[in-house]
């Protein structure tokens, strides 16, 4: 009996395995490091994804030193269509914006205030 539920366990590592998801074949990329932007110009943080799914959700989170992330933004991507925007109610400012084309989603802040000094990441969830 137990190794026979090995077995199945196995089977289904296998099987979960071979899901696009475990093949890595979606990826999210922020390849600038830390930028300095004067205080009232503007800032845009680059992000560019990949994903095989024809419906892909994009992330903007902003985390303030040691605190848990929060979330900004999202947008929907339907086939080749970007759909609205999603602002949390703390970013939903004009002066937050998404910049989204083909392959990129980055994040416009306008107007930069010392309050804005944070670490921002982009991501990606997709349905396969």
């Amino acid at each position: 009996m137990e190794s026979a539920l090995c077995t199945l366990l196995s089977a289904l590592v296998v099987l979960l395995c071979s899901s696009p998801e475990c093949k890595g074949e979606d990826t999210v990329t922020q390849t600038q490091g830390d930028a300095s932007v004067p205080q009232g110009h503007t800032a845009t943080i680059q992000c560019t994804f990949k994903t095989t799914s024809t419906t892909a959700y994009l992330f903007w989170y902003k985390q303030e030193g040691r605190g848990a992330p929060k979330y900004m933004m999202k947008k929907t991507r339907s086939s080749s269509n970007w759909l609205k925007t999603f602002k949390s109610e703390e970013f939903n400012e004009e002066r937050f914006r998404v910049l989204a084309e083909k392959d990129s989603f980055s994040l416009k802040i306008q107007d930069v205030d010392v309050t804005d000094s944070a670490v921002y990441y982009c991501a990606l969830s997709s349905l396969h």
